[in-house]
């Protein structure tokens, strides 16, 4: 199949081209799933496509975040925060109580714009994650107007098993040592289906197509960001 989408490798080595490759399928997969695609160089080149045609394009006065290591990389937080045009839901701010926190995570639900990552993309372009609380993916599946992901190439794989294998097995307990959480797999890196009360692994996903076709936008970047 040809793509539709024309990758340039960061440089001429096999490595470089076999990832420039991958991510135009990617990229042709999930337009196929009536996601709107864009490919980034790398996390700034990212966060300047952002900024200079999908907000925008989205008309937005309200935002807000979802965790992601990779959305932070990109600068666009601060950007988005420093915009007057913006009113900012801010799930961000670790001034704030537990319980003002969460209802600004309830608020960012009806937010015009979300902003968030992936922890994981099917080559037949589907989206795999999983949340401790779910306002993530509860944005990203309804709620907000327009929703904007990005994700690193490191978050490739085959299929949804792959996927499933990848967060449990990797993403998730790296980010409990990220987040210092007290569960077994920060201890051990292995999961055991746990029941701690820090358990980061409570609502799992799988989104197979943008609906309404075009509200989900994906920004792909091709370099390694996240976990």
């Amino acid at each position: 199949m040809k793509n539709t989408f024309s990758v340039t490798p960061k440089a001429d080595t096999p490595v470089e081209k076999w990832w420039a490759l991958r991510l135009a399928e990617a990229a042709e997969s999930l337009q196929g799933n009536n996601f709107e695609v864009f490919v980034a160089a790398d996390c700034h080149e990212a966060g300047e496509v952002f900024l200079r045609e999908i907000l925008p394009a989205t008309g937005a006065s309200t935002v807000s975040f979802g965790g992601s290591m990779t959305l932070a990389a990109t600068g666009i937080v601060d950007a988005v925060r420093q915009n007057p045009s913006l009113e900012v839901i801010d799930t961000f701010d670790k001034s704030v109580s537990a319980e003002e926190a969460l209802e600004r995570r309830r608020q960012a639900l009806l937010s015009d714009l979300f902003l968030t990552g992936t922890n994981a993309v099917t080559a037949c372009g589907k989206l795999v994650n999983l949340d401790m609380i779910g306002n993530r993916v509860g944005a990203i599946n309804f709620g907000p107007r327009h929703v904007v992901l990005f994700i690193g190439r490191n978050k490739l794989v085959e299929d949804v098993p792959a996927a499933m294998d990848r967060i449990k097995d990797y993403a998730s307990p790296t980010n409990t040592m990220r987040l210092e959480k007290k569960t077994p797999c920060r201890m051990t890196s292995h999961c055991t289906d746990c029941s701690s009360p820090d358990r980061i692994c409570n609502v799992w996903t799988i989104t197979e197509k943008s609906f309404p076709k075009g509200r989900i936008r994906v920004v792909l970047i091709n370099e390694d960001c996240g976990l």
